[in-house]
């Protein structure tokens, strides 16, 4: 029997494994910042307090936890039904432009709390268009997944590119990117939670749009573990032939499965759209798409693995940006690669000490 087949407890699957992923992962960084001439403790102090020691720290690294949450949950979604979605980038991009239209809209006539529930609906409905054809495709012609939703991240780019500069840019301003939002179409930043332990946000963009990617994960777990859609999902995505078997209607789980996953993907753009930016930019997502495929791998596709998958990698890119300002040595492109090996190890080699601690488990409950 295959070790990927031999079950095991939840604490070694969604525990230990991904905790020694993640500990091999620093180690090898540490080796990295070692060879070109600094300290890794101090490195791993430096990133950890940037990152977590004070409220404006950590309002940066729960910004960006947001953007991986909703991206990590898009993929999950469709992960759980067998499905590869590495189009949420573009869904991202393409959901920015349901919520900046909701807020260029009805910013001047009503408060944020009337804008927000609309631009959530907008942002959605955008991502899941972004992600129709692709489920379309793959569900009645059986194009396969992975590169239709590549193709359309380049097609959306290019859609997007042209709207900015062509129909939504100020004009007489040569940034393509639409005017600034007014406060009705602005989420509010959370400085009251903060407040409550007693941190100060600052400047950073932290935003109601954390609470609804929270929000988001709860509703997730429910459709997945608790709904009868859930339970055909995650029967399609074990086995298509045992799907078929039991009357589950391939067509319509794949085309919901990828409307539902390109829906989170749009939800995404409220943080940076509406929250931080306050308008419509060029490539706002930047990168929070194809951060998300890791994030949901090592969170095990559950919401709440998810959740501290995000907040690590938010903690990797608030932690990197001070790092590299205190230690010039260790440069940006330095950052990439502790955030590349991160991703290696704790995505792409997920399994490479499961056949080792299968065996040692296996040993422990024989003897």
């Amino acid at each position: 029997m295959s070790t990927a087949s031999v079950p095991l407890p939840n604490w070694i699957n969604y525990a230990l494994i991904p905790l020694i992923n993640l500990i091999l992962a620093f180690l090898v960084s540490g080796l990295v910042v070692w060879i070109i001439g600094e300290d890794p403790y101090e490195a791993l102090k430096l990133m950890l307090a940037g990152a977590l020691g004070r409220g404006e720290g950590i309002g940066f690294t729960l910004f960006y936890a947001t953007n991986f949450i909703f991206t990590g949950l898009s993929v999950a979604v469709a992960y759980h039904a067998g499905l590869f979605n590495i189009g949420s980038e573009g869904q991202a991009y393409l959901g920015g432009l349901g919520a900046a239209l909701v807020a260029l809209s009805l910013d001047h006539y009503v408060p944020w709390y009337v804008t927000m529930p609309l631009a959530i609906c907008a942002a959605a409905l955008f991502g899941a268009a972004g992600a129709a054809i692709p489920a379309w495709l793959q569900a009645k012609r059986n194009s396969h997944i992975v590169i239709t939703t590549i193709m359309f991240n380049y097609i959306i780019s290019s859609l997007m590119n042209y709207v900015l500069v062509h129909v939504l840019i100020v004009p007489g301003k040569m940034a393509p990117e639409t005017r600034t939002f007014l406060e009705g179409g602005q989420l509010p930043k959370l400085d009251w939670l903060m407040a409550m332990f007693g941190l100060k946000l600052g400047p950073a963009p932290l935003n109601v749009s954390f609470l609804i990617a929270l929000v988001m994960c709860v509703l997730v777990w429910v459709l997945i573990w608790r709904t009868k859609l859930g339970y055909e999902m995650r029967t399609l995505g074990i086995s298509r032939s045992v799907a078929a078997y039991a009357g589950i209607p391939y067509v319509k789980i794949v085309i919901i499965t990828m409307l539902i996953s390109g829906g989170l993907a749009g939800m995404m753009a409220l943080n940076p759209v509406m929250g931080a930016s306050a308008r419509l930019q060029v490539e706002f997502v930047s990168g929070a798409g194809f951060v998300g495929i890791a994030v949901s791998l090592m969170g095990r596709n559950h919401p709440i693995g998810i959740v501290l998958a995000a907040i690590l990698f938010g903690v990797l890119y608030q932690g990197g940006a001070e790092l590299s300002f205190d230690m010039p040595t260790i440069t940006r492109d330095m950052i990439m690669v502790i955030q590349g090996l991160v991703i290696l190890f704790a995505g792409a080699l997920e399994y490479m000490f499961r056949p080792t601690i299968v065996r040692i488990y296996q040993q422990i409950v024989k003897a």
